[in-house]
């Protein structure tokens, strides 16, 4: 993820802005409580950060973002700075046996982090992905690391209804519980592409895929849950970027045709669908009182170790703090094995974590009527594409 971090020059004495922005998949760098701004004289959508010289009346934004570089932890005892094995650590002492967790898009990143983690810890790990190469490396690592991990590999292309479909089939053709489902493959693109089934491919992937493979794995999750007295839990990887969207903006069929299609606009349009869909779920789930929870996760923005400097507008100190927002692989990993495998999180549901702690999301995703007509107007897409595709 190539990142620049520059001085806006408009700022004044009084106050240090600086801007941190990005050219590839979140477009910013900048994750905890920073004000999107336009700034003319980089021509250039970032955020700000802006520290204070004035009175210092307890700014709740600022404190976060203190809290989140000095790596404070949390009500749960964990922070931005604590890693996926950290968090797990103690786990396999009350870890039953035989757990089963899928996690989407495992063959890179956090999401083979969140493999590797939880693979160690006694967590037999499916993996699904569209590269069966590299997952299969993956799954080579894990097993070259933790000799006795079972991992299996399957085939998925999460912006394909059909081939959701033809991966369950797969997957339930094992016959193997399913104790934990983590939705976290997702894709990032400045330009506007199609799926197979005519759908903008960013929702497509990040959102559909992700809404179908769940609809379909529910009840075996349910099923697993009530057989083996062990708490389902369902993971929806997010992101922070959600808070960029805006009600009027967040329309379905215009979302669908990719109209007015901007990137960074369409990944956070996806990533509040996770957490809506993370909330509703939750409450059918509360309903039917069935033992299984669903939970979205802000993992935070990863380092990948392609930073690179912006000549001419980036000073050594300004790059260093630039740095020091950003996560390692484990450390983004963290909050969605916390979230997967504490106690704590037990019985916790429909809620937004950040920093292996429970944390606020923005106004839209917390609105109720929104995150049901999102799921009506998901599950009424579904039923007549899959209808059609079999007729």
């Amino acid at each position: 993820m190539p990142a620049y971090i520059s001085v806006c020059m408009h700022a004044s004495s009084k106050q240090l802005k600086a801007s941190f922005f990005t050219y590839s998949c979140f477009k910013v760098v900048a994750i905890l409580n920073f004000e999107p701004i336009r700034c003319m004289c980089l021509q250039s959508l970032t955020f700000k950060c802006q520290l204070s010289l004035q009175h210092s009346k307890a700014n709740k934004p600022m404190k976060a973002t203190l809290r989140y570089l000095a790596g404070m932890a949390g009500p749960s005892g964990f922070g931005s700075n604590s890693t996926a094995e950290h968090v797990t650590q103690h786990s396999s002492s009350f870890l039953p046996s035989s757990l089963t967790a899928l996690i989407t898009g495992a063959s890179s990143g956090i999401g083979a982090e969140t493999a590797r983690v939880l693979a160690k810890r006694g967590v037999r790990v499916v993996i699904a992905a569209r590269d069966l190469k590299k997952a299969r490396e993956v799954k080579k690592n894990i097993q070259k690391e933790s000799p006795n991990a079972e991992v299996v590999v399957l085939k998925i292309d999460l912006s394909s209804f059909g081939s959701v479909q033809r991966f369950c089939s797969e997957f339930l053709a094992l016959e193997l519980p399913l104790n934990i489902l983590v939705n976290n493959a997702g894709i990032f693109s400045q330009n506007l592409e199609f799926s197979e089934d005519k759908i903008e491919m960013t929702f497509a992937t990040n959102y559909l895929g992700h809404f179908l493979l769940t609809e379909i794995l529910l009840d075996k999750m349910i099923e697993t849950a009530e057989k083996t007295g062990i708490q389902g839990r369902i993971i929806n990887v997010s992101s922070v970027i959600h808070s960029w969207v805006k009600k009027e903006g967040f329309r379905f069929n215009d979302i669908l045709s990719g109209k007015k299609y901007n990137g960074t606009r369409a990944y956070a349009q996806s990533k509040l669908a996770n957490i809506l869909h993370a909330k509703e779920i939750a409450k059918q789930l509360k309903a039917r009182n069935a033992r299984v929870t669903i939970n979205a996760v802000h993992p935070g923005i990863v380092k990948t170790g392609i930073i690179r400097a912006h000549k001419g507008l980036i000073t050594d100190s300004l790059f260093f703090i630039a740095s020091k927002l950003l996560k390692t692989t484990s450390q983004g990993a963290s909050t969605t094995c916390y979230v997967a495998l504490s106690p704590k999180t037990e019985g916790i549901s429909g809620k937004y974590f950040a920093d292996c702690n429970e944390s606020k999301c923005f106004s839209l995703a917390n609105d109720e009527s929104e995150a049901q007509k999102l799921w009506k107007n998901t599950h009424a897409l579904l039923h007549k594409r899959l209808r059609q595709s079999t007729t």
